[in-house]
């Protein structure tokens, strides 16, 4: 009898097993983890084991690591075998099928992937899963439950998200109650998943990833941001807070440059979101915990794979930031993100992460690296949708010196003389929406950041705000 058989007896409905080398098996349930034997496993013990259940045809993919996933019974228990690739932290999950096994050539489609589908259809951007509340979705910007679905339960629920969940991500979650990953209908979409706990129990946010890269021009971007994408070498950083459009943005770039130069770029996502087929240029897509520890370490690392431009997803600490301001400094061309809200507060952000004792060098290295900042947000448009309103700030020579002598706070004034080099004030912008039609005065002043400002400059075209219903 094979020598899973025995842990697979133990195996529960909304359960999994977890095997991982160094540890010993854990049984994986809502309510937590528990060690199923007081002995750790080597890869090659684990190995071992999954082979001896596997199909004949697989048993070769199982010691090569290939992923794969496959069904067997054990007694009156049929079980799904999911095998990792050679870089994931776990080696394979088992976990009860709960149907007969598959016939061969036939394919059972996940749960979740109806409430997927049905996101889609609505054109919403978000899908929250909440234990104990029924699903949402967020349309336009707006927050809208399914009332036509039932309230979620939080054993259902954790079975229908640990159907997808890459083994890793669901060791991830066992230790730290939250994890990232990507998830794809072929045909339909990608989605950037984070699974959590809360108080109520699981839950879950997808958010939707068009399978079609959306170009620079479609976006509407202007000739002097396109423009960046011919650069040699320097810092560009795409801002804003979260869901204002920054991976949309910083994906028609990288498709830009992979349409219009002949070079090589790596990606640094969590996890990764579109997916760039080679054009002109050779893309290698890095994600962080699966094929590379932390963002610091894949950029560091980098340095030494040859490329002409890197994207780093996130620059969410110090140590990231540092390298990619060093990487930028040695010749390459560095696009990356950050959650700031103007380009002047990117700035300042950047700075502040130092040390005191760092600072000033560092404000010499920033004022000759940086090249522009993109600042955007997104407003909900009339009618339905959205658009995105972007301050966009080019480092030129008089940048260059307020950065290095700290000055920081004269940046928007430099913005605003600079208009005939492509820079754009956020409250200009905005303004422009508004006597476009595009944007209701309310919704624009909600995303100002200098609002005193902002209503001045309606009242120059006699627009009037209704303070109330905002307040409301």
């Amino acid at each position: 009898m094979p020598q899973l058989d025995k842990l697979i007896d133990k195996l529960q409905p909304g359960q999994e097993i977890i095997l991982e080398p160094g540890r010993a098996p854990l049984l994986k349930s809502e309510v937590g983890a528990t060690p199923m034997l007081s002995q750790q496993l080597s890869l090659p013990q684990i190995l071992g084991l999954v082979q001896e259940i596997a199909p004949a045809a697989s048993r070769d993919g199982v010691a090569q690591r290939k992923p794969m996933k496959f069904e067997y019974s054990s007694g009156a228990k049929t079980v799904q075998v999911a095998c990792a690739a050679e870089n994931d932290t776990a080696a394979a999950r088992i976990s009860l099928s709960g149907v007969p096994p598959l016939q061969a050539g036939a394919e059972q489609e996940p749960a979740i992937n109806l409430l997927l589908r049905k996101m889609c259809k609505t054109g919403a951007s978000d899908l929250h899963l909440t234990s104990r509340h029924r699903p949402m979705v967020r349309v336009n910007g707006d927050m809208k439950e399914f009332g036509d679905e039932p309230v979620m339960n939080p054993e259902r629920l954790g079975v229908m998200l640990n159907a997808i969940m890459p083994v890793h991500n669901a060791v991830q979650f066992e230790q730290a109650h939250d994890t990232d990953f990507a998830y794809e209908i072929d045909g339909l979409a990608r989605f950037r998943v984070n699974v959590f706990m809360d108080r109520f129990g699981i839950g879950a946010v997808f958010r939707q990833i068009p399978i079609e890269i959306v170009t620079a021009e479609k976006l509407g971007l202007s000739k002097e941001v396109i423009d960046l994408c011919f650069l040699s070498r320097g810092l560009v950083l795409v801002t804003g807070p979260t869901g204002s459009g920054k991976s949309t943005t910083l994906c028609a770039l990288m498709d830009y440059i992979n349409r219009h130069r002949k070079d090589h770029i790596i990606t640094i996502e969590d996890p990764i979101e579109f997916v760039h087929n080679k054009k002109n240029c050779l893309i290698n897509q890095r994600e962080v915990h699966v094929h590379t520890k932390s963002f610091s370490q894949a950029l560091r690392a980098a340095l030494r794979e040859d490329p002409d431009i890197v994207m780093v997803g996130e620059m969410r600490d110090l140590e990231t930031i540092s390298i990619a301001i060093e990487t930028a400094e040695t010749g390459h061309l560095v696009f990356g993100t950050l959650h700031t809200t103007t380009a002047a507060s990117t700035v300042d952000r950047i700075i502040d992460q130092f040390p005191a004792d760092r600072q000033g060098q560092i404000r010499t290295m920033l004022s000759t690296s940086l090249k522009a900042v993109i600042s955007q947000t997104l407003c909900k448009k009339i009618g339905g949708s959205r658009v995105a309103a972007m301050e966009v700030l080019f480092v030129n020579s008089a940048v260059s010196n307020l950065i290095r002598e700290g000055k920081i706070y004269q940046i928007p004034s430099i913005m605003q003389t600079g208009k005939k080099q492509g820079m754009t004030v956020l409250n200009d912008v905005l303004f422009k929406l508004v006597t476009d039609k595009l944007v209701e005065p309310e919704e624009a002043y909600i995303k100002s950041v200098d609002k005193p400002a902002f209503v001045a400059m309606l009242k120059t075209k006699g627009i009037t705000l209704n303070l109330q219903e905002i307040e409301e």
